[in-house]
């Protein structure tokens, strides 16, 4: 069953008699856990990087994007945990409500958890992320390799950097973040313009 309460901030901030963002159900989705990418064309234009633990999505913003290459640090701002279907939405969040603009997915797949303790075990990711420090492996449509979120500041303002693992996925001196109006949706190969224009 999904927490209720750890929806409630998402739930708080959105009129979905007006948005077409999904409100959440109670559920898990499959056995391998899912990640995605959305470009949000809002009040300044970022990616939204996603990792499902348990059953939310927890939830940055990445100004930057994603990079491939291992000595490109991106900050990662913490946002509230969304629900699982929030992998699948794309369209225009109206103007006025809470993130008002045009999303669509730049990325999706699946992804394996790499944290271990100082004796070699196996950490809960939840936990690897409580402690600020999670490594963990993409296999989506554009992103691959490893990867580690790295939480450099706590409380009110609290930070994170995404950092791409050096190993045989990585790309040095190439960022691998397109630019933002350019790129496609991996779900319907629409760009921004193309599915604000369609609503």
């Amino acid at each position: 069953m999904a927490d209720k309460s750890a929806l409630r901030a998402y739930r708080g901030k959105r009129d979905f008699d007006r948005t077409a963002e999904p409100r959440g159900r109670d559920g898990s989705h499959g056995d391998e856990p899912r990640f995605v990418v959305q470009i949000h064309d809002a009040s300044t234009m970022h990616f939204d990087f996603r990792l499902q633990v348990d059953n939310v999505l927890k939830s940055w913003s990445i100004p930057k994007g994603p990079s491939a290459d291992p000595h490109d640090k991106r900050l990662a701002m913490p946002t509230e945990d969304h629900p699982l279907e929030y992998e699948e939405f794309e369209g225009v969040i109206p103007e006025g409500e809470y993130g008002g603009g045009t999303v669509i997915v730049w990325d999706h797949g699946t992804y394996r958890p790499l944290s271990h303790d100082r004796r070699g075990r196996p950490v809960p990711f939840g936990e690897s992320l409580e402690r600020g420090h999670a490594t963990f492996w993409l296999d989506g449509s554009k992103l691959h390799g490893g990867y580690a979120l790295t939480r450099f500041r706590e409380g009110k303002d609290e930070a994170w950097l995404l950092v791409k693992t050096d190993d045989e996925r990585a790309r040095s001196g190439d960022r691998g973040t397109p630019d933002p109006r350019r790129a496609r949706s991996v779900r319907s190969g629409r760009t921004l313009r193309q599915v604000a224009g369609q609503g």
